[in-house]
């Protein structure tokens, strides 16, 4: 069926309120969930709304939260979510960040005591408004093993960018550090649908293809067929999101996949940088054009980000695309 942006968030609201999240908490999430949905990112989508729920109910997520900033020294800023979901406390930080950017050229805020936090890049949307870059880190519960290893200690712990640009949308860049998200898996075993080889590990180490051996086994890092670097960049995501701001490691937290288990507690961070504050912003501007040309240059190249956004037009007019069952 298709509902409209709108009546969407607003059925998510409703729902995520009445399993105990605050009214404002509920309608930060759903907004999220909506946004990921209508930019054709199912398994960070609606999907999301059922599981948030049963966390909310079962004192995985806390409800009643209300995300403050615990401390803030200098370009240096730290937000407690208060174990409550991630979005209510990333709006904060992401917003509070901004204006320490605009006025100091350039902000770190971390996130602790956190829940799983969606679309990534989306969190940055209201720097690259503002004119700032983005970098986006967060941590999940483990789901791949260390380089070299076989149990689950990293999450699959996303990466994201935004670079904004003169009179264009945005560079977007979202992803995660395992093969595959893990979402998609985790979509593909509520299908019943095998997985590709080299995506994942079963509960033993043994690469397999079975969705819900995966789930209950570990991801693999990118890159793993032929290197270490993905377990190499998971650890520093691991790092920067938690040693800096006291937030739980992923092998703390339980996964979001089950729905007994500890409030997660982990951790996000955001770098908000002033492209006024360094070359300049006509520097910036020209460079980040420059760059754009030459790869349009070759046929096939799409800019990243763009088709999210185009399916995220088309939906906010034509409705959103919502699966009867979901």
């Amino acid at each position: 069926m298709k509902v409209s942006f709108d009546e969407a968030v607003r059925r998510a609201s409703a729902a995520l309120q009445r399993a105990g999240a605050s009214a404002a908490m509920a309608e930060s999430t759903a907004r999220a969930l909506v946004l990921a949905q209508a930019q054709g990112i199912g398994s960070h989508g609606l999907s999301r709304v059922a599981p948030y729920s049963v966390h909310l109910r079962n004192g995985r997520a806390n409800g009643a939260a209300v995300a403050s900033i615990a401390r803030e020294h200098g370009a240096a800023l730290l937000v407690d979510a208060k174990e409550g979901l991630a979005f209510p406390a990333c709006e904060l930080a992401v917003s509070r960040g901004i204006e320490i950017a605009k006025r100091l050229g350039v902000c770190f805020v971390g996130v602790t005591n956190s829940h799983h936090a969606g679309v990534l890049v989306d969190h940055l949307r209201p720097a690259a408004a503002a004119g700032l870059v983005g970098l986006g880190f967060a941590n999940s519960p483990a789901a791949m093993p260390a380089a070299g290893g076989r149990h689950a200690v990293f999450g699959t712990n996303p990466v994201a960018a935004i670079f904004p640009r003169r009179g264009g949308d945005p560079l977007m860049i979202d992803l995660s550090l395992s093969e595959v998200a893990r979402g998609k898996v985790a979509v593909a075993a509520s299908k019943g649908e095998a997985i590709p080889a080299g995506w994942a590990l079963d509960r033993d180490g043994r690469p397999t293809t079975d969705a819900k051996a995966a789930l209950e086994g570990s991801m693999l890092p990118i890159g793993a067929a032929t290197s270490t670097k993905g377990a190499m960049l998971a650890l520093v995501v691991e790092l920067l999101v938690t040693a800096l701001t006291g937030a739980h490691h992923g092998a703390e937290a339980s996964s979001f996949f089950v729905d007994e288990g500890n409030a997660p507690r982990i951790g996000q961070a955001f770098l908000l940088i002033d492209p006024g504050a360094l070359a300049g912003r006509a520097v910036y501007d020209e460079r980040i054009e420059a760059l754009i040309a030459e790869m349009l240059v070759d046929e096939g190249v799409r800019l990243a980000g763009a088709r999210r956004l185009e399916l995220e037009r088309k939906a906010r007019t034509e409705g959103i695309e919502v699966p009867d069952a979901l």
